[in-house]
């Protein structure tokens, strides 16, 4: 509860945050003779491009890499296949770092922001798993193929990498803790995580500030 009501004080900040650096207030006062539609198409704009809008992509997409956590655990379950996978989590780093070379960013920084990613994952694999044990009645009755839940992955790693080429100054700025906390919260409020999958959701951004 803790977590959830501190998530909920940061997007109230974050908020503020976006309006602040959005320069919505402007917008807001710009002439009458203005058409609405332009004010509201630049309001957009600038929305996109501030820190917040530069940020929140980084909270969305974790959330949507999170969701396949739950593909990889029904993947796993009753197999004996250890939710630790070494090799393949080497692949994955050294795949972000050279796409983030290509870019032109900093692979260092991309593979901490992708080892959380990677741990949060297990963190809902882990949770699933015992709740499974617990209770196998509130198992998957399907197993997902994991060669195709990992090529979702991939796509996702893909986007995140180049969210975090996107968001390089956003990252370093003093405020990033605050707009990153409301763009989690956020995330949270619109796709209904649970208790485990907010608790991943922080796991998975925990690097992203100061890691320009």
């Amino acid at each position: 509860m803790q977590l959830t009501t501190s998530m909920r004080r940061a997007l109230t900040a974050g908020a503020a945050a976006t309006l602040l650096f959005t320069g919505a207030g402007t917008a807001a006062a710009a002439p009458s003779a203005t058409p609405a539609v332009t004010t509201a198409t630049t309001a957009q704009h600038a929305a996109a491009h501030s820190p917040y809008g530069e940020l929140r992509p980084l909270a969305v997409l974790s959330a949507e890499r999170l969701a396949t956590a739950d593909l990889v655990a029904a993947a796993k379950w009753g197999t004996g296949s250890p939710i630790d996978d070494p090799a393949r989590e080497q692949v994955v780093l050294d795949t972000v770092a050279e796409q983030a070379r290509q870019l032109g960013a900093d692979p260092a920084a991309t593979v901490r922001i992708f080892r959380d990613q990677i741990e949060a994952n297990k963190v809902v694999q882990r949770g699933l798993h015992r709740t499974w044990d617990a209770d196998p009645s509130q198992a998957p009755a399907e197993r997902p193929d994991l060669d195709k839940v990992r090529q979702e992955i991939n796509r996702i790693n893909g986007e995140l990498v180049r969210a975090v080429v996107d968001s390089e100054g956003a990252r370093s700025a003093p405020y990033c803790g605050v707009l990153v906390s409301g763009a989690a919260a956020q995330v949270r409020h619109t796709r209904h995580l649970d208790g485990l999958h907010t608790v991943a959701l922080a796991r998975a951004l925990r690097s992203v500030c100061g890691a320009a």
